[in-house]
């Protein structure tokens, strides 16, 4: 997995590419949550267009950033899908859990609301 930060007025935007998989990509994505959150961010757009592949192991590590940000009064926020994942999040109940979004300008005009 690939992270690029992309800062926005409402929310900081991450940037996911390639695979999530747990073992180094949890490393990558919990040291990456607290980074933001020791510099003051704490609502997020995870941006996953450009995911490939995400396993059980990959969704835990999304979650353990979710709870991380609620437990410091932030949100996050998962924004361009694809139809596999979507299908997959569904499954899981994982859509109960995080708001998605279809685009990154629905997710950040929700932080509006």
């Amino acid at each position: 997995m690939k992270i690029n930060r992309n800062p926005h007025e409402k929310a900081m935007v991450l940037q996911l590419s390639g695979d999530i998989l747990g073992g180094p990509d949890y490393e990558l994505f919990t040291r990456t949550i607290k980074e933001l959150i020791d510099e003051g961010h704490v609502d997020l757009v995870l941006d996953m267009g450009k995911v490939r592949y995400i396993n059980s192991t990959g969704l835990g590590v999304l979650v353990s950033g979710f709870t991380t940000l609620r437990k410091n009064m932030g949100q996050m926020k998962i924004c361009n899908l694809s139809t596999r994942i979507d299908r997959l999040f569904s499954v899981t109940s994982l859509t109960a859990v995080f708001p998605t979004f279809e685009s990154l300008d629905d997710a950040l005009a929700s932080f509006e609301e």
